[in-house]
């Protein structure tokens, strides 16, 4: 379904392989755009609530994405921003990010998203229940 394009909910256990039913069809996304110009945003953003399940989503799409030089980064809070912006200057296809960290960057114009096309909400009722919603 997210192949071809449609709006999809996915609800499964911990551990059942969410992320990469949501990774892999990200990468074929990307894979079918045109690379990535200086100033373009990423193609991918995927928006997970805390900064631990956003790391967590980092650590997997590398995997995934490295032969294909497929790029992400991951944007927390309570960490400096430096390597986090020198990531999005550089230019990434996927970023990985928390709510608050996300409209910082965005807000200090150090990234925009005119190129995203493939959106991942990741546990979005979660982020509903943690007060994000304006924010989303």
């Amino acid at each position: 379904m997210a192949l071809k394009g449609r709006d999809l909910i996915g609800i499964a256990e911990t551990s059942s392989g969410k992320t990469l039913a949501y990774l892999l069809p990200a990468l074929v996304h990307v894979n079918a755009q045109p690379r990535l110009a200086a100033g373009d945003g990423p193609i991918v953003l995927v928006i997970a609530p805390t900064r631990e399940l956003a790391v967590q989503i980092q650590e997997e799409a590398p995997k995934f994405g490295l032969r294909s030089n497929i790029r992400s980064t991951c944007i927390y809070g309570g960490v400096p921003k430096g390597s986090q912006i020198r990531d999005l200057k550089r230019g990434v296809q996927i970023v990985i990010a928390t709510p608050g960290r996300l409209i910082d960057m965005l807000e200090a114009c150090h990234t925009n998203l005119r190129r995203v096309t493939y959106l991942v909400l990741d546990e979005a009722d979660r982020m509903l229940d943690m007060g994000f919603e304006p924010q989303i």
